[in-house]
């Protein structure tokens, strides 16, 4: 049987994570990445592919995430390499398990990475599961923001199943209006949502977690589920809606990757005929596991399902 691609698309930076004092220890990460890391660890490797589409450099860094994605399993044979630029570059604080970030990315290779319509639009082909976030689309110039957006829609279009993450950072944004406008529209080219409701209420001004998914379930969505901070969290379709309660709290050693970790064992279980329920469930489980952990990627052996 012919394995299936679980393709995700965005930005993979270095990053320095913070063990204390001046000692920092350096790693790979994104968000999207994030969640490629986590899909590979729970989906199963006879019968799904996990890859990686974004753009780095020639540099020596690049050369070490290319490395570390393929011996973790994650395919990189659709990545594109750029002559000049180079991957970008953020430092993780930790206080009292919430972090803060500082970033060096005006130049990142990753920006470019939907300029070649040709290469973008082969990269999405060879998929059947495509993945991507507000932070992918927030970091491309006009340009290749509206070649990403059509040909992810194209392939929505296609019959592929496409997933996106609002993951709002205004600070990516020239303007709260321009965020608003270009996550609506990359909402519109997706079948499964999966915003986060504190920054949604923040930017769309949504009084519930109904509403977020009302908003969401207009522009197209078949599946939305509304994240809530590990409080009650709505999955809602088109036709029906469900609350799902808390599951288990603990205080975190480093929220680094709870979302994106979240992400990747929730659709792991759906794309293997998982009950809503039960992909939320696993969800929790790889998340509670990574939030006790510095840093946004859990080595895979580590991880329990």
């Amino acid at each position: 049987m012919k394995r299936k691609t679980f393709l995700s698309v965005g930005e993979c930076m270095i990053e320095m994570a913070s063990l204390g004092g001046a000692d920092f220890r350096l790693g790979f990460a994104g968000d999207t990445m994030n969640t490629a890391w986590y899909a590979r660890a729970c989906l199963p490797p006879e019968s799904w592919n996990v890859a990686y589409f974004t753009r780095l450099g020639e540099d020596v860094y690049s050369s070490k995430m290319l490395a570390f994605f393929e011996e973790n399993g994650i395919d990189t044979r659709l990545i594109d390499l750029h002559p000049s630029r180079r991957p970008g570059l953020y430092l993780i604080e930790i206080a009292n398990g919430e972090r803060s970030f500082t970033y060096w990315r005006d130049q990142s290779a990753a920006k470019t990475l939907a300029d070649d319509r040709q290469i973008l639009s082969a990269a999405l082909d060879a998929a059947d599961v495509l993945y991507f976030s507000g932070i992918t689309v927030a970091i491309l110039p006009e340009a290749g923001r509206a070649n990403l957006l059509d040909e992810v829609s194209k392939a929505r279009a296609a019959g592929k199943t496409v997933v996106f993450d609002p993951n709002l950072r205004p600070r990516l944004w020239s303007s709260v209006d321009e965020m608003r406008a270009v996550t609506m529209q990359a909402a519109s080219a997706a079948d499964i949502l999966l915003p986060s409701f504190d920054d949604e209420a923040a930017t769309f001004g949504d009084t519930d977690l109904d509403a977020c998914a009302d908003r969401y379930l207009a522009a197209g969505a078949q599946l939305v589920l509304v994240k809530n901070g590990g409080g009650p969290m709505l999955l809602a379709e088109p036709h029906g809606r469900h609350f799902t309660s808390a599951i288990e709290r603990v205080q975190p050693v480093d929220t680094t990757g709870a979302g994106d970790s979240f992400n990747g064992g929730f659709l792991s279980a759906l794309l293997t005929d998982g009950t809503p329920d039960e992909a939320i469930a696993r969800g929790h489980a790889v998340s509670l596991q990574v939030i006790m952990h510095r840093g946004a990627l859990l080595p895979m052996t580590e991880l329990t399902l």
